[in-house]
């Protein structure tokens, strides 16, 4: 347990670089059992990260079905050492702002 607080830290480090001026929770995996255990807000937006030591490591109860509630929300992962940086990076791109369309000025 002691590597995924660690790992954990470093997880929300990273988000705290990455979305500046964002509020992170870590989550009391006891009051809702399988909840992730790090939910960002940001700007008009959230996301949920479930920390795993490795990716081969199992779920536990609740964990899966959080996560694809979650994702059908806003955005929901697992993420791990081995898939740090493609998480992170597929999350900065979900959650940046969507660029309003531009009209056409034809006369």
């Amino acid at each position: 347990m002691k590597r995924e607080s660690k790992f954990q830290t470093q997880v929300i480090h990273e988000l705290r670089y990455r979305f500046p001026g964002s509020i992170i929770f870590n989550n009391d995996g006891l009051q809702y059992q399988g909840f992730p255990d790090i939910l960002m807000l940001y700007r008009s937006t959230w996301a949920a990260l479930e920390c795993k030591r490795s990716e081969n490591e199992p779920y536990r109860p609740n964990q899966e079905y959080y996560l694809e509630e979650l994702n059908d929300m806003s955005y929901a992962s697992m993420i791990c050492p081995e898939n740090m940086q493609e998480v992170l990076d597929e999350l900065q791109q979900t959650l940046a702002p969507r660029r309003a369309a531009r009209v056409s000025k034809r006369k």
